[in-house]
């Protein structure tokens, strides 16, 4: 394990390679999975602020959705998370023509509509975040819908820390990103 401030970070974070291939998953981690993606709790005032400049994108059954149980739900762990349409995909999906999916709270956030980019646990996926109580653990979640992104990942040489820098800065900081690279770095040199 790497450890990075207050983070235990898994150290397949610093190894394995991941560059997301929309061209062949068509944003199935999207649809696939037995509860929405996991929500801060500072994150769900947000979603009811920016929620009717959402809405226009979103699918009618998104919105039937949030509408008939608000902007967030609980996962089996009581836990919140994104709402989801009949127990599969996120009620904030929306499809493009060639059949992807993607996030209709980011495509108002690329449109310039809200501030707001999407959950963050959405934009740090495959990576997932448990925080038991001073201290976070960083781990990679590996689901055999992603390998065509470690395949891309591995043909890019992309390692996953450096591949999802932005969310990682958004979520804790520019300095904190900086330790994360030395700490990966680290590692890498004494294992090769």
């Amino acid at each position: 394990m790497l450890i990075v401030e207050n983070c235990i970070v898994s150290e397949n974070i610093a190894d394995r390679c991941f560059c997301c291939d929309l061209e062949q998953c068509k944003g199935v981690c999207c649809v696939e999975g037995d509860c929405g993606a996991p929500l801060d709790v500072d994150e769900i005032p947000i979603l009811e602020r920016v929620y009717p400049l959402v809405k226009p994108y979103m699918t009618a059954e998104g919105i039937a959705e949030v509408e008939a149980h608000g902007v967030s739900a609980l996962d089996n762990e009581k836990k919140p998370c994104t709402p989801l349409v009949n127990n599969r995909e996120c009620a904030y999906i929306t499809w493009g023509e060639d059949g992807k999916a993607f996030c209709a709270i980011e495509r108002a956030f690329r449109e310039g509509k809200i501030d707001y980019m999407k959950p963050i646990s959405c934009h740090l996926y495959p990576i997932r975040i448990d925080t038991y109580g001073e201290f976070d653990a960083v781990n990679y979640h590996e689901w055999d819908i992603c390998n065509c992104a470690v395949k891309k990942g591995k043909m890019c040489s992309m390692p996953l820390y450096k591949y999802l820098k932005e969310p990682l800065v958004r979520k804790y900081g520019e300095a904190w990103y900086q330790e994360l690279v030395r700490e990966c770095e680290a590692f890498l040199d004494k294992n090769r």
